[in-house]
């Protein structure tokens, strides 16, 4: 079984996903983890030093890969992940995707009280701001977000939920 969790970028893909992986007992799987251990940078210096087409590029490449292999894995993408090449229908095809949906002004609350510099997109905005970018970002994205086959909405979406979910979604 391969779980894809896609969302924007604070939306608990990562959080959510290390516990519900573990109690699944499958392998987790960071997107952003994995290019940044096969392009030996972080995520900030890729997009600095070589640009966001390039980071999209061996992104996607890398979920196909991953996509492609025999390996059972819950993944956490990026939140563009979905929104480039043909990412959201490999997805589709591979395994089940799972949309967190998680409503614009926590996003900002988590991004502001965790380290901004992780994250390209948002570093130097104040709260404001950020806010008001998630909720541009949320539009702009939603239209690949919603093709995901499960939505789960809501401020606090916990691990047990999105386990319970999954089984319901994967038991024939």
């Amino acid at each position: 079984m391969k779980i894809f969790l896609i969302g924007l970028p604070g939306s608990g893909k990562t959080t959510l996903g290390k516990q519900v992986a573990s109690q699944l007992t499958i392998p987790f799987v960071d997107l952003d983890a994995a290019i940044e251990k096969a392009e030996q940078r972080t995520i900030p210096e890729i997009f600095k030093q070589s640009g966001e087409n390039y980071f999209r590029k061996i992104e996607s490449d890398l979920l196909k890969k991953w996509a492609e292999s025999t390996t059972d894995f819950l993944m956490a993408t990026g939140g563009g992940a979905p929104c480039f090449f043909d990412n959201v229908e490999v997805m589709n095809r591979a395994g089940i995707t799972f949309f967190l949906d998680v409503p614009a002004m926590e996003i900002a609350q988590r991004i502001s009280a965790s380290n901004k510099q992780d994250r390209p997109l948002f570093k130097s905005m104040d709260f404001d701001v950020l806010k008001d970018q998630i909720e541009t970002l949320r539009s702009r994205r939603i239209s690949f977000y919603k093709q995901a086959q499960q939505t789960l909405s809501g401020r606090g979406i916990q691990s047990q939920q999105l386990v319970e979910f999954i089984r319901k979604e994967t038991q024939p």
